[in-house]
């Protein structure tokens, strides 16, 4: 399900815009043997979050993008939070080195499928980098100093985009795994934030959404277009971002979310 309680742009005629990807990626088998770091291990059931990503996929499709979906992995546990391997700008791809041991090799796959669409470039050891620290808004790309991301990783991504004029901003934070937990950018002015996880000072000029105190999983929103793609089980802060006049397109992701991730991880979005 992808609603907003109104009319989908496929009920109402839209075409799908062909130049919008959506890279996904299937879920692994083993998924339960994920990577966590600050949620305790639950039973997963696989089947479930293998439909929960197909909804979320098909929301994806249904707000315009055009889906290259890569192949899960029975030895990649966390393949499908596929955003954390890649940093995917206008002018080029950096392919990330994930701070979990464990995640590192899912970069070859969408390495390979990335080469269609981008320059390549990478991060090397020592640096680490997971892609659910980086926050682009405009030029600017904010990067969570999480345990997935250290200052060598940051360095490098700076040095790798200030050729095409990014600017790369560190942003101190703890209490969660990936910057993206904490803050996402639900327009360009404005972003959805747990301030309890994060250093706002980073963010001077912005205007501030906070979640609901009830919901501090609910800062990860995903832009699509116009639309946002957001987890259904935060109602009170999507009605923060209804009131704001921001068309919201809810899916349900609690089964993926037992690993750790939420609707950003899923997905690299970007213009072919």
């Amino acid at each position: 399900m992808c609603s907003n309680g109104r009319i989908t742009r496929e009920e109402d005629g839209m075409a799908h815009n062909d130049n919008q990807v959506a890279m996904t990626r299937g879920v692994s088998p083993t998924m339960a043997r994920c990577e966590l770091t600050h949620l305790g291990r639950r039973t997963v059931d696989v089947a479930r979050a293998e439909r929960q990503h197909a909804a979320y996929e098909a929301c994806l499709v249904s707000l315009g993008c055009r889906l290259e979906r890569l192949p899960a992995d029975p030895d990649l546990p966390d393949c499908v939070f596929i955003e954390d391997t890649a940093v995917v700008v206008a002018e080029a791809a950096v392919i990330t080195h994930p701070g979990a041991p464990s995640r590192q090799r899912e970069t070859a796959a969408v390495a390979g499928a990335l080469a269609r669409f981008r320059t390549l470039f990478r991060i090397e050891a020592p640096g680490a980098l997971d892609g659910g620290d980086v926050l682009q808004v405009d030029r600017v790309l904010y990067v969570g100093t999480s345990g997935r991301t250290n200052a060598a990783g940051i360095a490098q991504l700076a040095g790798l985009l200030r050729p095409f004029g990014y600017a790369v901003v560190p942003v101190a934070m703890s209490g969660c795994l990936h910057l993206k937990t904490a803050v996402t950018a639900v327009t360009d002015g404005t972003l959805l934030v747990n301030r309890s996880w994060v250093d706002t000072a980073a963010f001077a000029g912005f205007q501030l959404v906070d979640v609901d105190p009830a919901e501090p999983w609910g800062a990860n929103a995903l832009r699509v277009g116009d639309a946002l793609v957001y987890p259904a089980a935060f109602p009170r802060t999507r009605e923060r971002l209804e009131a704001l006049g921001l068309d919201v397109r809810t899916v349900a992701v609690d089964e993926l979310a037992k690993a750790e991730g939420a609707v950003t991880c899923c997905s690299l979005i970007f213009t072919a």
